[in-house]
């Protein structure tokens, strides 16, 4: 019963309800307006998960002091509720030691088992705030404005996951004490007084009421924190510690909030079963070897795979079955039952980025058309079906990974999925079903058109995520550099291989960015790398951290690939607002009891894209390219070199070399070497992880103070790559290469033939010369500052959009064409070939 103490008075709507026994209020501190009431804060009206965003600092000169004595009182509040909270608590805990006593005795009370059903997570609770409180406390007997208070809300938003840990369990602790009361009188009358002592009783006790009980606590910390920023100065220290706090547990709210689903309708069967649709999604399948988009129900006790049935103007959409599994027949096909693989239409890499970049340039013409003309114009209608169309195709081919799922008196089926994070999902939901008694059910043609039918109005997810079926409103994402910094996980039962791998979303669906290094035999790992992380219109990060599995005879015989076992996986919203300050954001991300804390900053494109001139010129980095050629006495900078003999020695066959980020220490620290020229330099080099060497083979173009291929050719570059006629094209391209200056067009001639040789092994390594050209073109081309700001590029988006697709296309230009020798382009032949 202590745990509904707190979401006390919620179930109610009247002041009397929100009094505690005594009569005080016990949330002085929340603001009653609609905006803040815990319903609306954890669900929207459709039902959604809603993450409440941080209020603005509303204070200004005098009004300061006004604020901070608000903060004060925010804060004597809290502190009055948690002084409550606690004595409830403590009271609770009273009867733990003597019922441990007796349990070893011949005349238990309760068995130790009981005791810890009963009484589980309350001694860690009550650790909780009692640190908490008597941290607090004397800040606010001898208040002043200084005094900061920010890292112990920090603390406390972070150790949230316990609540999640109890009251997953308060169910079966609510059954074994009623169990117990049963059996034993002398527990019945201890309980009876500890019922007196608490708040009043709950009105239902049902797992849904403390699901509900778990989103309100969250949520009054969320209200709590809103109310705290709302009276704390920006400049004041407490600000990003306090929004940091905020943020943390508008995360874990939203992951319960995704938990629990008050919309999970149920439909009954003719035979008066209650079957519930506890997951949907639009999956593609492979079904005779080509791709289909299907919508996928999974009810309590089978699996149902359907298409949207093409209707009318106007008519209700309908679904229909393609087929379905009773749970109790399915399994989750491992390549060894059979070893044909049904062949799979695969689009070309270069296909699929093209889609990009025509869904970019759509984009950004329905913004103008948006600016142009203030009323809807067809001509938006038409950009928007064309868009979807783009959209939707890309959605169909982006997908690879494999999830198979088999029926025991039947077929197998093929699902592609494009992130490991999806597949284990459904296998998680469709396995925790599967734990229950289940029968297999056969459906008659009508229970299964019932069914079908039904369909339509209990999905969850109701369009396919693409940009054109979002509203405008909407975020359009964020466009620029994510830096992350993966701390360390707590929370493993074992010692295990650990390593996390960060994705992103791009275009409605995720993407592999990131993965640390492999931390060995432990429960704890602290990993403590940086990563760099390009977004794409970016709403979301996701952590997956696996289990490294070494045996070779786990090897998947469809891809080569070593299955690993994901431990735990979770996402964060990256909210433009509390993203975008400079300032790094702590964060805790809850996984089935294990515990991931990363940092965060984001800097936008048009920050992190400036080529800022080295103050020193010793050094390398930020130093035109003829000057360090001259002072090596080079063709090509040294640093050049050694990054791409390393790369070509030992990160050829490394999946997503060049595209999985270094970790940013290590490449820092590889800078300052090359920089100071030290002696243990190919030392270094041996040692350091391959990604980072990539990485700082990057860096280092990206930070030339002028492009390789330089600032004045870049608009003819620009034009060459769009003309039509091949002939034309072949002889611009080539004249432009002639062009440059000769250490920047032999070090571009290495770095080119380099590339191929990674592209060799695309069956490996998965880096075709398109993902290549997506990763180095706008390094080696983008114009520095000036250049940029003589264009007026407004949006982030639209410089992105199309100057680096044109950037891409360069590029992948010269990467495509047969090899091209300094010696041959120098003899100066106007008309080098005109067959292309």
């Amino acid at each position: 019963e202590y745990f509904n103490y707190n979401t006390d008075g919620y179930e109610g709507d009247t002041a009397e309800d929100r009094k505690s026994q005594d009569g005080s209020e016990t949330m002085p501190f929340i603001d009653e307006s609609p905006t803040m009431s815990p319903h609306l804060c954890a669900r929207g009206q459709d039902g959604e998960a809603v993450s409440p965003t941080p209020p603005e600092g509303l204070l200004s000169g005098g009004d300061t002091e006004k604020g901070l004595e608000m903060k004060k009182l925010v804060l004597s509040g809290f502190l009055a509720s948690e002084e409550i909270y606690i004595n409830q608590l403590e009271a609770l805990l009273l009867p733990v030691k003597p019922f441990k006593a007796t349990a070893t005795t011949s005349k238990p009370v309760l068995t130790m088992e009981q005791i810890e059903t009963i009484f589980f997570m309350i001694q860690d609770i009550f650790v909780i705030h009692k640190e908490f409180y008597d941290a607090i406390s004397p800040n606010i007997q001898q208040w002043d404005e200084k005094v900061t208070v920010g890292h112990l809300f920090q603390k406390l938003a972070s150790q949230l996951g316990v609540y999640k840990a109890f009251v997953d369990n308060y169910k079966v602790a609510v059954e074994t004490a009623e169990k117990c009361s049963l059996a034993n009188s002398q527990f019945q009358k201890i309980s009876e007084n500890l019922k007196v002592k608490g708040p009043k009783e709950s009105k239902d006790c049902t797992t849904t009421a403390t699901m509900e009980g778990k989103t309100q606590v969250c949520c009054l910390f969320v209200l709590f924190f809103q109310d705290l920023l709302k009276h704390t100065p920006k400049d004041h220290p407490d600000f990003p510690l306090l929004q940091d706090a905020l943020r943390i547990s508008q995360n874990f709210l939203s992951s319960i909030n995704e938990e629990i689903d008050p919309r999970r309708t149920a439909v009954t069967t003719p035979k008066g079963e209650v079957r519930q649709l506890v997951k949907d999604g639009f999956l593609v399948e492979v079904s005779e070897g080509t791709r289909k988009l299907r919508h996928v129900f999974l009810f309590t006790d089978l699996l149902l795979c359907a298409k949207m049935k093409k209707t009318a103007v106007g008519r209700h959409q309908q679904y229909e079955c393609k087929w379905y599994i009773p749970l109790a027949d399915l399994s989750f096909q491992t390549l060894d039952d059979s070893d044909s693989l049904p062949h799979i239409q695969t689009l070309p890499e270069h296909e699929i980025e093209e889609m990009k970049i025509k869904i970019s340039s759509i984009k950004s013409e329905i913004q103008k058309e948006k600016k142009a003309q203030k009323s809807q114009s067809r001509n938006v209608d038409r950009l928007r079906k064309k868009m979807n169309e783009q959209e939707s195709c890309l959605l169909l081919h982006s997908p690879t990974i494999p999830f198979r799922i088999h029926n025991k008196h039947g077929k197998s089926y093929l699902f592609l999925l494009s992130s490991d994070y999806e597949r284990s999902e459904w296998r998680e939901s469709i396995q925790k079903l599967q734990k229950k008694d289940l029968q297999a059910c056969v459906l008659s043609s009508v229970e299964l058109q019932v069914l079908t039918g039904s369909c339509f109005k209990l999905r969850t997810v109701h369009n396919i995520p693409v940009t054109s079926n979002k509203d405008d409103e909407e975020s359009p994402g964020l466009y620029g550099f994510l830096h992350v910094i993966v701390h360390k996980a707590t929370g493993f039962k074992e010692s295990a291989n650990l390593y996390c791998t960060l994705e992103v979303d791009s275009f409605g669906y995720f993407v592999s960015k990131a993965i640390t290094r492999v931390f060995r035999d432990t429960t704890e790992p602290q990993w403590n790398e940086e990563f760099e992380i390009e977004l794409e219109g970016s709403q979301c990060l996701r952590i997956l951290c696996y289990e490294k599995c070494y045996d070779k005879s786990k090897l998947n015989k469809d891809d080569n690939e070593i299955v690993d076992k994901i431990m735990g996986k979770g996402q964060v919203q990256l909210d433009p607002q509390t993203v975008q300050s400079k300032n790094w954001h702590m964060d805790v991300i809850e996984m089935n009891g294990i515990k991931v804390e990363f940092s965060m900053k984001f800097t936008s494109r048009d920050l992190s894209l400036k080529r800022t001139p080295s103050k020193k010129q010793s050094g390398v980095f930020g130093v035109k390219i003829s000057v360090v050629t001259k002072r090596e006495r080079s063709k090509v900078p040294y640093i050049v070199r050694q990054c791409i003999e390393e790369v070509e020695k030992r990160g050829i066959d490394e999946v997503g070399i060049y595209r999985i980020s270094g970790v940013a220490t290590d490449i820092q620290a590889l800078k300052a070497a090359f920089d100071a020229n030290t002696k243990d330099i190919l030392m270094m080099l041996s040692d350091m992880d391959i990604n980072a060497i990539a990485g700082t083979l990057k860096l280092y173009f990206r930070e030339l103070p002028e492009p390789l291929l330089t600032d004045r050719l870049y608009p003819a570059f620009m034009e060459g790559i769009a003309l039509s006629d091949p002939a034309a094209k072949e002889n611009c391209m080539m004249h432009l290469l002639r062009s440059l200056p000769d250490p920047n067009l032999i070090t571009f001639l290495t770095l080119l033939e380099h590339l191929k040789r990674v592209a060799e092994k695309e069956p490996v390594n998965k880096m075709s010369l398109h993902n290549l050209a997506t990763v180095f073109g706008p390094t080696l081309l983008r114009p520095s500052e000036s250049e940029i700001s003589k264009a007026h590029i407004t949006l982030a988006s639209d410089i992105w959009s199309h100057d680096v697709m044109a950037q891409v296309q360069v590029l992948l230009y010269y990467l495509q064409h047969p090899p091209i020798s300094f010696a041959e382009l120098k003899k100066n032949t106007l008309y080098f070939s005109t067959d292309v």
